[in-house]
């Protein structure tokens, strides 16, 4: 049986800039019934695959269309001064690090793009990446 992809989404319901990909999660669960979907706060417990894949969408500034990250590098991580420092960035990088991460894909969607129109982008790049 093959294995089931997961999605984590991550944003914030009560921040209008950053509850675009939480409103998306109806829509895609109905489009790709074979995904997981799972909404989760970034600094959880994210889990890569068996075989160290993650794939996440998340809200993304200084960006007005969907954009595609791969590279780990580009993620810029904060100064950690204390354990409320720690963000997705850091934890990917640590992930890497530690060897349980070894293929990241981040939709990034910028917090002002029109929702129908975010959701058309995400469901055909979601369609079209290997799984």
């Amino acid at each position: 049986m093959p294995k089931k992809t997961t999605i984590y989404i991550f944003g914030n319901e009560l921040l209008d800039f950053d509850n675009l990909p939480i409103k998306l999660v109806p829509e895609l669960k109905k489009n790709f019934p074979d995904i997981n979907f799972i909404i989760q706060d970034p600094n959880e417990n994210t889990k890569p695959s068996k075989d160290g894949e993650l794939v996440i969408i998340d809200t993304v500034i200084n960006t007005n269309e969907i954009i595609i990250i791969k590279d780990i590098e580009k993620l810029e991580t904060s100064p950690i001064y204390s354990m409320h420092d720690f963000d997705l960035a850091f934890n990917l990088k640590l992930l890497k690090k530690i060897g349980q991460l070894k293929k990241l894909t981040i939709f990034g969607i910028p917090p002002k793009l029109n929702k129908k129109k975010t959701l058309n982008q995400l469901k055909n790049l979601i369609a079209n990446m290997t799984l």
